[in-house]
């Protein structure tokens, strides 16, 4: 079973991060989004939705799938199958 607890907003998972082991970064997840890849926009967007939306990543917000995930996650042109399928592993849903 997946260990929810490290799995970012838009999917991601920092354990294991070349740049968090090392330092250069602290983790989206530890540092509520504001992390030295959004250094100039303050937050990162995605983090900031999904907590304004009282979700933990995106595949459990209830406006789930949105215009702007393509938009906000367009370095994963599959994201919104990649959530789908966190979100049924998160509830039980893709169980067999």
């Amino acid at each position: 079973m997946r260990d929810f607890s490290t799995i970012t907003a838009c999917g991601e998972c920092c354990t294991g991060c070349p740049k968090k082991l090392d330092g250069r970064c602290p983790g989206c997840i530890e540092a509520d989004g504001r992390v030295p890849e959004w250094a100039e926009s303050g937050r990162c967007r995605v983090h900031a939705c999904t907590r304004e939306h009282h979700a933990q990543f995106c595949g459990l917000c209830v406006e789930f799938p949105c215009q702007k995930i393509t938009e906000m996650i367009s370095w994963n042109p599959d994201i919104i199958r990649k959530m789908a399928l966190l979100r049924d592993e998160y509830t039980g849903d893709g169980k067999q």
